[in-house]
């Protein structure tokens, strides 16, 4: 059986939708893109291919085929595109089925990625007893690393990665999450937005700072419970899948395994990301066979 894969489509991309500036040199179809659909299906590739074919791409060739999809409740275009159905869509020998994040009663937006995935697995029962690989749809994660999330040596796993192999302009990568580990390698902390001091404390004795792209393997009935109570986040007032992390491995020390990776990971977080992402998969993409 190949593997489970959750890929989180439901936020409402307030990041992407804010207006171009004036010096960005970007197709109109493609800003068109950004304002009206949901980031991931931005057509960034070759024939306008929206960027989450390319995440879809990798995952095919890490091995996974069951692709459950989190989507918003006012966004149409991924069930647009990948098929209509709720289960079983195929795309190229994947089965895409979709689970609605559903915006309580009082609010105005989805709530955050703990939430995404607390629907996405009580919409996919039948993984109960199963582990999964769960990530964004707005990052372009390496068939690597998605791989390396269907190893069952350890019960839960992350990639953990080096903050000094990601390509990104260093006043973006200081607000990354960066991650804390016991002397056996097991995940004790993730820090958000940390501090200075922070960062500084995160370094390894090979003297690398990992970071977390939240990309996670689970085992499906140890998570869940935790995605049910985790709180709203003090600071984004959503719920938010990291803190669901810590509060596991605060009940359940040495359950989640940090793997060290070193490479970049491509973001398609706001309009000026869509110009670099666009040469990276032209470079990188050039020969792939869909």
């Amino acid at each position: 059986m190949g593997g489970r894969l959750v890929i989180l489509a439901g936020g409402i991309s307030s990041r992407m939708k804010k207006p171009a500036g004036s010096e960005l040199r970007v197709d109109e179809a493609l800003i068109n893109d950004a304002n009206l659909k949901a980031k991931s299906m931005i057509g960034v590739g070759r024939d306008h291919r929206p960027f989450l074919d390319y995440l879809l791409y990798n995952a095919r060739e890490a091995g996974y085929t069951d692709i459950l999809i989190v989507i918003g409740e006012k966004d149409d275009s991924i069930r647009g595109y990948y098929g209509k159905r709720d289960r079983d869509n195929d795309f190229y020998g994947m089965r895409i089925s979709y689970a609605t994040q559903k915006v309580p009663p009082g609010k105005e937006k989805p709530q955050g990625t703990a939430d995404a995935l607390y629907q996405g697995l009580n919409f996919k029962t039948d993984w109960r007893g199963t582990r999964f690989t769960v990530c964004n749809s707005d990052n372009l994660y390496s068939v690597e690393a998605l791989k390396k999330m269907l190893q069952d040596e350890y019960r839960n796993a992350m990639i953990d990665y080096d903050r000094d192999a990601l390509q990104f302009e260093r006043s973006r990568i200081e607000r990354f999450a960066v991650t804390l580990k016991d002397d056996e390698g097991f995940l004790t902390d993730i820090i958000e937005k940390p501090s200075a001091s922070e960062i500084e404390a995160a370094r390894g004795k090979n003297g690398s700072i990992g970071v977390s792209m939240n990309i996670f393997g689970f085992q499906y009935e140890m998570i869940h419970p935790f995605l049910e109570r985790v709180p709203y986040n003090s600071v984004r007032h959503e719920k938010e899948l990291p803190d669901a992390v810590k509060m596991m491995i605060g009940t359940h020390p040495k359950s989640m395994f940090p793997f060290a990776f070193a490479e970049h990971v491509p973001d398609l977080t706001s309009k000026s990301d869509i110009l670099p992402v666009k040469q990276y998969l032209e470079t990188h993409f050039a020969n792939a066979a869909f």
